[in-house]
């Protein structure tokens, strides 16, 4: 409100009750359209807090899907080149699953058996898998969990064997 102007007090009052009202009317939007926590009724600083959160969660998983996409396309993107000729090995931490995803091409000899051995000695539990053929490529996609979850799985190990049996 700029200076010099005298609204009488009912004005102003009026004008702040409905500031606040079109302020609530925004938080309710919000907190319609990101997922809030369980617990007793937010304050506007958690709602804040809780969509700031939120956000930089779907950016990492934009970013995330941008680059399994760039994966499961065999392109570089600096380079800009296809990968085709070699097989891809990508192995992704979903919380208490994991997931592999093994690109290669139709000529090549790639013993998914082999895989799922190798899988089953780490005391990995297969899930799911599923394939698809694209083009000249075929996209394997393993879910697997630890069978003892106290002790886990050492990811590190298991994708560096899982190259030499690729690759």
């Amino acid at each position: 409100m700029p200076r010099g102007i005298n609204l009488p007090k009912l004005d102003r009052n009026a004008l702040e009750r409905n500031r606040r009202m079109y302020m609530k009317d925004l938080f309710s939007k919000l907190a319609y359209l990101i997922p809030i926590q369980p617990g007793p009724r937010s304050s506007l600083h958690a709602l804040l807090n809780q969509a700031i959160t939120y956000i930089k969660e779907l950016q990492e998983r934009i970013e995330m899907l941008k680059q399994r996409k760039q994966l499961l396309e065999g392109t570089d993107d600096t380079a800009g080149v296809s990968c085709s000729s070699s097989p891809v090995v990508s192995l992704r931490d979903l919380g208490f699953i994991l997931e592999l995803c093994l690109i290669s091409g139709l000529n090549e000899k790639l013993m998914l058996h082999e895989v799922i051995k190798v899988l089953l000695e780490e005391a990995a539990e297969v899930v799911g898998v599923s394939y698809s053929t694209v083009g000249h490529r075929i996209f394997y996609t393993i879910y697997f969990r630890a069978v003892c979850t106290r002790i886990g799985i050492e990811n590190s190990r298991l994708h560096e064997r899982l190259k030499e049996l690729i690759f």
